[in-house]
C-alpha cells in the first residue's frame, strides 16, 4: 500500500509541474494519516515505503530521490540527480542537488548547498552558509 498520494495542488517552480503530497498512512511518529506534505515531481522523488517524507514548502524534483527513513523540510530543495536517504535531514533554505549524496545521520541546514559529486554522510553537519561540491566528502 502506498503512504502517500499527489494532490491536485500543483504549483510550477522553474518551469517544473510540483504536486503536493498527501500522507495516506501514519509515518513514523511525525506524520499522521490525511497530514499534508512538501512538493515532488512525482512519485519517483519520494520513495513509497520507509519513513521518508517531504514537509513544509520543501520540494524534490528531477530524478532526485528521499528515502529510508530521511526528512526534508522547510524550504529546502532536492533537484537534480541527488539522493537523501537513511536518517538524513535536510531542512532551512539548504539545497541539494546534482549528482550529490547526504546519507546516513548527516544534516544539512540553513543556507547550506551540497552539490556535484559531493558526499555528506555518517554524522556531519552542514550549516550556515556553508558549501560544499565537487568531489568534496564530508563524513562524522
Amino acid at each position: 500500500m502506498a503512504k502517500y498520494e499527489l494532490t491536485d495542488e500543483t504549483k510550477v517552480v522553474y518551469g517544473v509541474t510540483l504536486h503536493r503530497i498527501r500522507a495516506l498512512t501514519a509515518i513514523g511518529l511525525t506524520v499522521a494519516a490525511g497530514q499534508l506534505g512538501g512538493w515532488v515531481e512525482s512519485e519517483k522523488n519520494l520513495d513509497l515505503s520507509g519513513n521518508a517524507w517531504v514537509s513544509g514548502d520543501a520540494w524534490v524534483s528531477g530524478n532526485a530521490q528521499v528515502f529510508g527513513d530521511a526528512r526534508v523540510s522547510g524550504n529546502a530543495w532536492v533537484f537534480g540527480d541527488a539522493w537523501v536517504s537513511g536518517d538524513a535531514r535536510v531542512s532551512g533554505n539548504a539545497w541539494v542537488s546534482g549528482n550529490a549524496w547526504v546519507s546516513g545521520d548527516a544534516w544539512v541546514s540553513g543556507n547550506a548547498q551540497v552539490f556535484g559529486d559531493a558526499r555528506v554522510s555518517g554524522n556531519a553537519w552542514v550549516f550556515g552558509d556553508a558549501r560544499v561540491s565537487g568531489d568534496a566528502r564530508v563524513s562524522g
